[in-house]
């Protein structure tokens, strides 16, 4: 009897010690990720401010320490959300913007035997691979259309609702409102070009953008510590982050990295009146022109042409674009809503791509990538390689392309009407008033 007691409590405890170790898998639900908050970084080369050519230290870059943060990470969250036991996407979180994320693939990578995961962009032709235990993500984001070595170490924790710091220092002022901005100050008057910044201050909580005259930054969002500025952004196109000190005069002066391969030093001073070059007035035609033509492939193996037989008597817009580009995205986003809403309108659209492949086919194949997950409603062709230089060659008539999207709007009777470049999207406010002015004025060529 009393061996028979020692086994039965020896049972008793092992049932238990297994519990208490196994807890963890067996109240684990989920087939992969746990759900909720995750924080992501992005670890950038640590030198983040630019050095002077001329090899003297310039005062400007001085006190550019961010001693709240880790140098050289960009932060940005995201959330898993699982529509039931076993499926699951991921919304990459700036501001005000939620991407939701559904090209995700999981299973074990056998060089490690460890969980691996693998969140594609496909839109953008990248993605972050990752192994993952428990908690914690490790791994890299890779943009192909960068090259092969466009790697950039990737960390994820679960759990952590924070972006930059859960520091909760007295803000030295409140940053809301439009500052003009220069970017590029570490060098000559021509490599600097100018900014407008929208913020928003919430205490500590900074959100906004900069509206350049090529196009805006996107949802940006950080945080203000005592002197100390912070705003990022990870859409998986682009990792953007700005670095600033709040100035004894209230101005700023920052670094801008644009993931590995960009970095840059600009100051902004607060003005309410701040502006940018109207953008109709950056690109136009030749002398000589009063119009477009041109002929280039289409990943079915068409040729799209203008002048055609298809848009005579029709309102056409050209747009130059790249699939690789956010801004065109949200200008493609913009045309869809617009054809959609106006299903009966004289109206064509013929998308002019630039990519960043040299390889045709490459570029076709993310040219239908492009196609397939936004369905733009109008056939897009391939102009030529990602370079302003190659676009105006593409297209001789124009005066220059200095950005992607450039919109070309051409009336009924063939001619050029005007010339947009760049493109200002949902993060900023410029975005609802482009919007009236554009149905306005297309609703005029229509009549």
């Amino acid at each position: 009897m009393n061996n028979a007691f020692r086994l039965i409590a020896v049972l008793l405890l092992a049932a238990s010690l297994f519990q208490q170790t196994g807890c963890i898998v067996v109240e684990n639900e989920f087939s992969a990720l746990p759900p909720g908050p995750w924080r992501g970084v992005l670890e950038l080369e640590p030198n983040l401010v630019t050095p002077n050519p001329d090899g003297e230290p310039l005062p400007e870059k001085l006190n550019l320490e961010f001693e709240e943060v880790t140098n050289g990470e960009l932060p940005f969250n995201f959330e898993v959300v699982y529509t039931n036991d076993t499926d699951f996407y991921i919304e990459l979180i700036n501001g005000a913007e939620r991407f939701r994320v559904d090209d995700i693939t999981i299973g074990l990578d056998r060089s490690t035997a460890k969980d691996t995961i693998v969140i594609n962009f496909p839109v953008y032709d990248s993605r972050i691979e990752a192994i993952y235990e428990e908690d914690v993500m490790e791994g890299e984001w890779i943009v192909n259309n960068r090259g092969e070595d466009y790697r950039i170490p990737f960390k994820g924790y679960h759990g952590k609702g924070h972006r930059f710091t859960t520091l909760r220092k007295t803000p030295k002022t409140d940053l809301s409102g439009k500052w003009a901005v220069t970017f590029g100050v570490e060098g000559g008057e021509s490599e600097q070009y100018p900014a407008v910044a929208e913020l928003k201050q919430d205490g500590n909580a900074l959100t906004g953008t900069f509206m350049t005259e090529t196009g805006d930054y996107r949802f940006l969002e950080g945080s203000v510590q005592a002197d100390k500025v912070y705003l990022s952004c990870f859409d998986g196109a682009h990792a953007f982050m700005f670095e600033a000190r709040i100035r004894e005069d209230g101005s700023l002066l920052g670094s801008f990295r644009s993931g590995k391969h960009f970095q840059t030093l600009w100051t902004a001073k607060k003005d309410s009146e701040a502006t940018l070059a109207d953008p109709d007035s950056l690109t136009g035609l030749k002398a000589g022109y009063s119009t477009l033509e041109f002929a280039f492939p289409t990943p079915s193996g068409d040729t799209l042409r203008f002048p055609d037989a298809r848009y005579e008597g029709k309102v056409v817009i050209v747009q130059l674009l790249g699939t690789w580009c956010p801004n065109c995205r949200d200008e493609t986003e913009f045309l869809k809503a617009y054809l959609e809403n106006h299903p009966q309108a004289d109206l064509e659209v013929i998308g002019l791509a630039f990519e960043r492949y040299e390889d045709p086919e490459k570029a076709m194949a993310a040219i239908r990538r492009f196609k397939d997950h936004l369905n733009p409603g109008y056939e897009i062709a391939l102009a030529g390689p990602a370079d302003k230089l190659a676009a105006a060659a593409a297209l001789p008539m124009l005066s220059e392309v200095i950005a992607y999207p450039t919109m070309i709007i051409i009336n009924k009777n063939g001619e050029v009407e005007r010339i947009h470049t760049g493109f200002n999207g949902p993060a900023t406010s410029a975005y609802v008033d482009f919007r009236k002015e554009f149905n306005t004025f297309i609703a005029s060529l229509l009549e």
